[in-house]
């Protein structure tokens, strides 16, 4: 059964291969940079989630046994599909979440094109298959001798998939792909500020042959969406991206029944600048990260920790990249900064950067409310720069999660290692040295689940993940297909 197509009227539910008429009624997804309506969000009931977690437990069967080829092909084709239907998807992304085009079609769309393609590929691999010799010493279970074990990878079941609204492809699909290309069945809960995109996702499986019940898309703006898909009794697994304080609730209903998890939540991400380093380098990846997509990314470089020697013409330095920033219509030549997911959001950061003046921040850049041509509508923030900061400001431990960065200074190698590591969060930290081996010393010591040294790069197959309060788990490249299944071991007499 086709579907109406997202953002051109009312969208429905995707429960067990149909197209389901939502319980709760409709709402309205707002286009950040205009504020107009992109389209009619379904409202799932509690009753519908259930549903559609017991069509994905009673797909699980069948699909599980389904050969690693089969499930690739599936996976292969819809990488396809949104490859044809790119443009499109990406205007979608586009209208919903706010993204510039460029980050629409080259970081979304294609993002999620090359996973659904990397984890096709990654079906076909054998994750981790291994006999294990062992010799045993005679006791009361037996004789002595060799006992054989053969160690293989399980799909895990059903997966609630819980998707951030800052990347409406890339997110789901770095959950969805792995998930299936392990044999397991999903029911993806999309944010409920751009759910749209994630139907599309469900469309492409669809039509690439997805059987029905493997895939199940539930929205709603109800908290009480997100609860039934991690509570039901159907559900194996929730992988999760988001806030901390929604991990942290999610992960009590996990551990009453000991459901897997896998959660990446928020960051604070700390960049030490030393004395030596190429301060053009840094300024340009610190600007870049913390600046993309209005700042609403976990792993960006909010926190600058900078050296004495060189505190001050970093901030002049950043202060003169941030002044060539061009906030406005995501949809114009140009642009970097486009608007925030919400009004609400808005609001928040706003409110973030009033508190630092309180807590004697001094406001280098930024700091009011962007007008202009075009301005006048949309939940636009202007990037801020927070100069003469000290790590016990709530503008420095807590994620803001849109364009503002706060710098603090530092005297030597302990305190700057000090101050990174003195936070709650530990996702993704920087290290710019032009001194090598310093900055990798630096970086072993760092409490964090990643370290970029002297860049901003990501390998998309290295472990990607958090300390402390920024998540559990570990997922990207094959690790996610770790993430996804559970480790069986089969043993024999020798």
């Amino acid at each position: 059964m086709s579907s109406e197509l997202p953002g051109e009227g009312e969208q429905r539910l995707f429960i067990g291969g149909e197209w389901v008429e939502p319980d709760g009624g409709h709402y309205e997804v707002i286009n950040p940079a205009t504020e107009g309506v992109v389209g009619l969000a379904p409202e799932a009931s509690r009753e519908q989630v259930h549903v559609a977690a017991g069509a994905a437990r009673e797909a699980f069967a069948a699909w599980s046994r389904t050969t690693p080829e089969e499930r690739a092909a599936v996976l292969d084709r819809a990488a396809s599909i949104m490859q044809r239907d790119l443009v499109p998807y990406a205007e979608l992304a586009q209208a919903e979440s706010g993204a510039t085009t460029g980050t629409a079609r080259g970081m979304q769309v294609a993002v999620s094109v090359a996973r659904f393609k990397r984890y096709a590929k990654g079906a076909l691999e054998p994750v981790e298959a291994a006999l294990v010799p062992q010799i045993n010493e005679a006791g009361p279970m037996g004789k002595a001798g060799v006992v054989g074990a053969l160690t293989v990878r399980q799909p895990v079941g059903v997966v609630t998939c819980i998707t951030s609204y800052n990347n409406p492809w890339a997110n789901p699909a770095g959950k969805v792909a792995p998930a299936l290309a392990m044999g397991n069945t999903v029911v993806v809960k999309p944010a409920p500020q751009d759910p749209l995109s994630v139907y599309r996702m469900a469309a492409a499986l669809e039509e690439a042959g997805a059987p029905p019940g493997v895939v199940n898309v539930v929205s709603g703006a109800r908290p009480e969406v997100g609860a039934a898909a991690v509570d039901s009794p159907d559900v194996d697994m929730v992988s999760f991206t988001g806030s901390t304080s929604v991990g942290q609730r999610i992960a009590e209903v996990c551990g009453r029944d000991m459901k897997r998890q896998l959660m990446e939540l928020g960051g604070k991400g700390a960049a030490l600048v030393f004395e030596d380093a190429d301060l053009d380098s840094a300024v340009a990846g610190i600007g870049t990260t913390f600046s993309f997509y209005s700042g609403q990314i976990c792993t960006a470089p909010t926190r600058v920790i900078a050296h004495r020697a060189v505190h001050d013409e970093l901030i002049e330095k950043l202060k003169g990249y941030i002044g060539f920033l061009k906030v406005g219509d995501p949809r114009e030549k140009g642009t970097v900064v486009g608007p925030v997911i919400s009004a609400a959001h808005r609001d928040r950061i706003e409110s973030y950067v009033e508190l630092g003046r309180k807590e004697g921040a001094r406001v280098v850049a930024g700091g009011e409310r962007p007008a202009g041509p075009g301005l006048d509508r949309g939940f636009y923030v202007a990037p801020t720069l927070l100069a003469d900061c000290t790590n016990d400001m709530r503008v420095v431990r807590e994620e803001i999660f849109g364009p503002v960065v706060v710098v603090v200074p530092f005297d030597d190698e302990e305190e700057g290692i000090a101050l990174a590591n003195d936070s709650d969060y530990g996702l993704l930290d920087y290290v710019w040295s032009g001194d090598v081996a310093r900055a990798f010393r630096v970086a072993r010591r760092l409490r964090a689940g990643g370290v970029g040294v002297n860049s901003i790069g990501r390998n998309m197959e290295a472990p990607f993940g958090g300390f402390k309060r920024s998540g559990v788990g570990r997922d990207v490249g094959s690790y996610a297909l770790h993430a996804y299944s559970e480790l069986q071991s089969i043993v024999w007499p020798g």
